[in-house]
């Protein structure tokens, strides 16, 4: 589905990032990944290697457009385009607002905001000379129906979905969709860490009776960044199970 495609995700070291790494590489895409750390990069790069899955990774600060803007030229020297980009790099926060300072507040914005506007504004004009491409972010159901604390980070996926909205409206004359994944509870590790007796009350609340999957999402992804979905942009995704709050 994604043969002879270049993708660029961000937080693709570990989860749904790492799984939809994995799921691009299985259907013929080439993929970099993005990572925070040197280390956690080379890990995700050595354990896709050991399967036969060639992926570069570079470890940019999202906050810093001169270090993004060089490593999208590297790419773009190497490859020759970026054809999809998943903006899925990101940080939860449950804190209550009493104990959540102004900078833990603007540490979720700086990833799972400015970033995504970073990333975004690094790729664009390659993918309008090129003339077509996909954005991708990664939304989540609190966005639509918030969550009891850790108010950063349900206003943050607010603010997701607004880009998505707005860019797949400023960009669809230059043949860029822009579209969103908003997962539900999924077996990512903080979520596999979970004692059953704390994971069982969770899952009576999704219809569908389970967590979801990193490859739930990652399929989702892959819709999205495939020609199957063509005629879709500013769509932001449930992916949740029916879980509704």
């Amino acid at each position: 589905m994604l043969e002879g495609r270049v993708a660029v995700i961000t937080g693709g070291t570990r989860g749904i990032g790492l799984e939809t790494v994995r799921l691009f590489k299985e259907q013929k895409a080439e993929v970099i990944l993005f990572g925070s750390k040197a280390d956690s990069v080379e890990k995700a790069v050595n354990e896709l290697a050991s399967v036969g899955m060639e992926v570069k990774g570079y470890y940019p600060n999202l906050n810093n457009m001169e270090e993004i803007d060089k490593t999208i030229k590297e790419i773009i020297s190497e490859y020759g385009h970026i054809d999809i980009l998943v903006n899925n790099a990101g940080i939860s926060a449950n804190r209550k607002i009493e104990d959540t300072t102004s900078e833990d507040f603007s540490k979720i914005m700086d990833l799972n905001v400015n970033a995504i506007f970073n990333m975004t504004k690094a790729v664009v004009p390659y993918m309008k000379e090129q003339g077509s491409g996909v954005i991708l972010n990664t939304s989540s159901m609190v966005s639509i129906y918030g969550q009891p604390s850790g108010c950063g980070y349900p206003a943050s996926k607010f603010a997701v979905n607004g880009l998505t909205k707005s860019f797949a409206r400023e960009l669809a004359s230059s043949n860029i969709r822009v579209n969103a994944v908003a997962p539900g509870v999924t077996r990512t590790d903080m979520i596999a860490n979970l004692p059953e007796e704390q994971l069982a009350p969770i899952v009576k609340t999704i219809p569908l009776g389970r967590i979801g999957e990193p490859r739930d999402i990652a399929n989702a992804f892959l819709f999205l960044a495939s020609d199957m979905a063509s005629y879709i942009t500013g769509v932001v995704l449930s992916v949740d199970g029916a879980a509704r709050s």
